[in-house]
């Protein structure tokens, strides 16, 4: 299998506080990597430079064999003018925290946005994708609400099926259900675990242990910007080689 994701000695500092310190992954295409870690580990840092969200300020990111940000030529990375990583971020999925709908739009509308206005599908074909995308993730009679009149979870599930609209090769989750009761915790689990059976390649940081332990083909710990351990989940969950994991574990499990 080749790798869909390759991160290379990637850096990563605002002002003098370093956040990644030299980072090196590899996420194959169609697993799911699970990572780990204490608040301010840099978990959620990782993921916005894999879409650009944050620039590298050392090493490389490449996504499906193109390098994320820049093109090299030579020995030397320039950057992107931001139409081409626009472009980029399209084949790039990005789940967050807080859902991020827009509020003035219905449940539909903010499924058809960016397949239009970035890909340039025709209206009635994005419509027919978000109504079966919105079925999907269970939500088939919410086509016209607005975010406000959902739950947290099923704006949760609205924000995944905005992402999965554009079809991208790589789904990121930032913390899918930390903003959500624990109630509405599983169903938004549900529809990640359903898109993992269906073999997307998908990177998730979350405090679900159990979700880890069930889906994750690659469990990593994060710990102060650096990778301390990772493997199976059986492996880094049940028998941690190493004294931040064990602690980390203890707290959680």
């Amino acid at each position: 299998m080749s790798a869909m994701v390759e991160l290379r000695s990637v850096h990563k500092s605002f002002g003098s506080l370093e956040v990644l310190r030299g980072l090196d992954l590899e996420v194959q295409t169609g697993e799911v990597t699970v990572i780990l870690g204490p608040s301010g580990s840099g978990k959620s840092t990782l993921l916005r430079t894999i879409n650009h969200l944050e620039k590298v300020d050392k090493g490389w990111i490449s996504v499906d064999g193109a390098l994320v940000g820049y093109r090299r030529s030579g020995d030397k990375l320039y950057e992107l003018r931001e139409r081409d990583v626009l472009k980029q971020r399209t084949r790039i999925g990005f789940v967050f925290q807080n859902f991020n709908l827009f509020p003035h739009l219905t449940v539909l509308e903010n499924i058809v946005e960016a397949p239009v206005s970035a890909l340039k599908r025709p209206r009635k074909e994005a419509v027919a994708d978000a109504e079966a995308l919105l079925a999907r993730v269970g939500l088939a009679d919410k086509a016209d609400a607005y975010p406000k009149q959902l739950s947290g979870g099923q704006q949760q599930r609205v924000a995944i099926a905005r992402a999965l609209a554009l079809e991208p090769k790589l789904l990121l989750f930032d913390e899918p259900t930390s903003a959500l009761d624990p109630e509405l915790v599983g169903e938004v689990l549900d529809v990640i675990k359903d898109l993992a059976r269906q073999g997307t390649t998908m990177i998730v940081v979350t405090h679900e242990i159990g979700f880890a332990r069930e889906v994750a083909d690659t469990v990593v710990f994060m710990d102060d910007g650096l990778i301390v351990e990772q493997g199976a989940p059986g492996d880094v969950l049940d028998r941690p080689q190493h004294d931040r994991t064990r602690a980390f574990l203890s707290k959680v499990l």
